[in-house]
């Protein structure tokens, strides 16, 4: 892989910049994708617990019933009317797509969208999947998923600490992820179908190795177009949001992925 050497560049009103100011600049836009990044997960994770606290019941009293009058489990847990609703009906496709639909708004729009509109819609998205990431408390208990996210967070700490501080160009590298990924999309889909316990521990040990390279060379990626781009503060803060999606993403999928492994199922 071919090294890189950090730019002085020039500013967005065409001053040569000195290393200071890059690398001042470049600590703040990092931190900055960080921090929303941060903010998404905080989002995401209160909002799944909120959506199960309202879908599971505690008691057989407050449990909802079926069309035939019977309560109504999943993963052995009753649940309320509103968890019958999310869970059991086509309303759990719409939770489940709701994600993409936001990912495709953001590419589509994000040149036309402020700074602040941007993160508005990242906030809402980062809502959305919560809503969305809530089965994951049902099927799996609460301690596995706090242990998995730990250790999501040290490895994705790792990573893109990597990926940010190596002077090795991982291009090549992420050209090779991105096809994986498509690959790993489809046989996902296909899975789906053949519903396959061996194809399904395969994609999944994939999908670990997949996003652990992605974290490293998105997060050089995001370094690089920053010190390769010339930013005004207002594009330097949609830059920043759409970078906070990207890694968010990263997190999100290794950690799905690594509980697959890690995580013990309800009963």
């Amino acid at each position: 892989m071919q090294s890189y050497q950090n730019p002085t560049g020039y500013n967005a009103g065409g001053y040569a910049r000195t290393q200071a100011e890059v690398d001042q600049g470049l600590r703040s836009f990092m931190l900055g994708v960080y921090n929303n990044m941060i903010l998404g997960l905080a989002i995401s994770a209160l909002v799944a617990l909120g959506v199960n606290k309202l879908a599971v019941a505690t008691s057989m009293e407050a449990a909802g019933r079926n069309a035939a009058g019977q309560a109504v489990r999943l993963q052995g847990q009753l649940l309320t009317q509103f968890g019958i609703t999310l869970y059991t009906t086509p309303l759990m496709w719409v939770v489940a797509l709701a994600p993409l639909a936001f990912v495709l708004l953001f590419s589509f729009s994000m040149n036309r969208m402020s700074a602040s509109g941007a993160r508005g819609l990242f906030f809402a998205f980062a809502a959305v999947m919560g809503a969305s990431l809530s089965t994951l408390l049902i099927r799996y208990t609460g301690a596995s998923i706090v242990q998995t996210f730990f250790v999501t967070a040290a490895a994705f700490g790792g990573l893109s600490l990597y990926g940010y501080t190596t002077t090795r160009s991982l291009s090549g590298m992420g050209t090779f992820l991105t096809m994986a990924l498509i690959g790993l999309i489809l046989a996902s889909l296909v899975n789906i179908f053949l519903a396959s316990s061996a194809m399904q521990f395969v994609i999944s040990a994939a999908g670990v190795v997949i996003f652990a390279g992605l974290t490293a060379y998105d997060t050089q990626k995001l370094k690089e177009m920053y010190l390769f781009g010339d930013f005004d503060s207002e594009t330097a803060a949609k830059a920043s949001i759409f970078g906070a999606l990207t890694l968010y993403l990263d997190f999100i999928n290794l950690f799905q992925f690594l509980l697959s492994f890690m995580g013990n199922r309800n009963e």
